[in-house]
């Protein structure tokens, strides 16, 4: 399997946030009682205070683990000589995030992104608030002492997975991380949150896709580690550009708005954009639904062969949504020649996509993974096509569950710009709307993030995944994450689960 020789991951490295005070879920106070004395700064393994002209600062509060320090022996509030330390929650951070991307998921990703490890503070990294979905879904890990459990360090579990099981002549690509980077296209997203995207990508040695707004210049010198998407719009899709790439990704539908095509408002069109996707500033751009040349499977096979005449050495990736039918979608791709199908689902999008369609339409992809699975297992061709799904996964719990209800890997998004620093407030279709600079194509707000800050947030959060993946796989005696695509016998539903047959540990 072909991969990058001789590839080392990268190290995390320290990566604070870019604004002067983060968002942290609990607030540390200091009143005028305070002396100055020190204490407070010398005790404080967490890093949460620092030396003040008149008393100590708390540049990092995000790093504070709330109340729950009470019954350690550093416990700040307790050791103040004079009272002057009071914790309490943030009660901004109520208001923080969504039922699927509560505050703790957001403030969990965004320690990832800053450290690189597992978060310590009291905040649940593992499942949202939604009722549903992954959030339901548990993994039961064998019982202590039955000898399934693997021991020691995780450094030996695999991670990789490949990305061409045809048996064809193209190159046998095979990643490292069960996951790439999803389409967000220049225009949607700035330029600097496009390219810490794809560095990020190739320091990782996977792939991060263009999305349907062409393909800048800038991203040029990561060639081998784009995916360059063909959408029904043709956005910026050039023969130099699909023959630059080692995959070339044909957007059918996304999981956020199937039926309707892509869509980007008139004041997000800058010139720039504009250039890049051969249309006039400040028009809004719709792609169409669907392909007008493709209407069968028959069709949909001469799209994959334009792609394999044009660039003899490139895999075709096949992006869908979730209909009911998904899983006779899933098959004719294969049959069509494809290598990768990635499967949508509802949850995915970014603010911009309406939500009557994320809500109401395309099937979730909980569900339309296990159905896919079954269904090529049963025409027995699972093993010649490289299943991808997307469309709401958040963290590495969401990545491990999703695989284990038959998927090969993941591609994300959202994540990416959480790592980012995204508060998820839902203004991503506006050109001024993002005040983070992640979702704009103002000159001006683009230039809020560092590019490489932005690079190695993403960098961090991912290794972060890695070890809680191995972790997971370790728990249930995997030695690799290939193990566990389809293994539905390591999950239980919370709402289907029977307390009395239940013999070992959820999580």
């Amino acid at each position: 399997m072909k991969g990058r020789p001789n590839f080392v991951f990268p190290e995390a490295k320290l990566t604070p946030s870019r604004f002067r005070y983060a968002l942290n879920k609990y607030r540390v106070r200091i009143d005028d009682a305070c002396t100055n004395c020190g204490v407070c700064i010398e005790i404080c393994p967490y890093r949460v205070y620092a030396k003040g002209s008149k008393k100590p600062r708390t540049p990092f509060e995000q790093l504070c683990i709330g109340p729950s320090c009470e019954k350690n022996s550093f416990f700040c509030v307790r050791k103040c000589p004079v009272n002057a330390i009071t914790i309490q929650l943030n009660p901004s951070f109520e208001l923080l995030g969504d039922k699927r991307w509560t505050g703790d998921l957001l403030a969990s990703t965004w320690y990832m992104a800053e450290a690189g490890g597992v978060p310590y503070q009291n905040l649940n990294y593992k499942t949202g608030d939604s009722g549903g979905g992954f959030d339901k879904l548990r993994f039961l890990y064998p019982a202590n002492g039955n000898g399934k459990r693997l021991r020691g360090s995780t450094k030996n579990i695999s991670l990789a997975i490949a990305l061409n099981r045809s048996g064809d002549n193209r190159p046998k690509v095979m990643i490292p991380l069960p996951f790439y980077l999803g389409g967000m296209s220049f225009g949607s997203v700035s330029i600097n949150a496009m390219l810490s995207r794809v560095r990020a990508a190739t320091a990782l040695d996977t792939f991060c896709s263009t999305g349907e707004g062409g393909y800048p210049d800038e991203l040029m010198p990561y060639d081998d580690h784009i995916i360059t998407q063909v959408a029904t719009g043709l956005f910026g899709v050039r023969e130099d550009t699909i023959q630059r790439v080692r995959i070339v990704e044909f957007k059918y539908a996304q999981g956020a708005k199937p039926g309707l095509g892509g869509h980007l408002l008139g004041d997000k069109v800058t010139p720039a954009v504009a250039k890049m996707r051969e249309a006039v500033a400040g028009s809004a751009l719709f792609s169409p639904f669907p392909f007008h040349s493709v209407y069968s499977v028959e069709d949909h096979k001469k799209h994959v062969d334009w792609i394999k005449v044009i660039n003899p050495k490139a895999l075709v990736s096949v992006k869908v949504s979730t209909p009911t039918d998904v899983d006779m979608v899933a098959v004719g791709s294969y049959f069509a020649g494809a290598h990768i199908i990635q499967l949508d689902g509802s949850y995915g999008g970014t603010g911009a996509a309406p939500d009557i369609a994320k809500k109401n339409i395309a099937m979730p992809v909980e569900y339309a993974v296990p159905k896919v699975h079954k269904f090529l297992r049963a025409e027995g061709i699972r093993e010649g096509i490289t299943v991808i799904a997307s469309g709401g996964v958040r963290n590495a719990y969401d990545a491990a569950k999703i695989i284990a209800l038959g998927a090969d890997g993941v591609c994300l998004g959202t994540a990416d710009l959480v790592a980012l620093e995204c508060i998820r407030c839902h203004h991503c279709e506006s050109g001024r709307g993002c005040a983070r600079g992640i979702a704009t194509t103002d000159p001006e707000l683009t230039h809020l993030m560092d590019l490489e800050w932005g690079t190695q947030r993403i960098i961090n959060m991912y290794l972060a995944w890695s070890e809680q993946l191995r972790t997971i796989l370790r728990r249930l005696g995997m030695k690799s994450v290939t193990e566990l695509t389809g293994r539905t016998d390591t999950l239980v539903h919370l709402d289907y689960m029977k307390n009395d047959e239940i013999k070992g540990e959820l999580d």
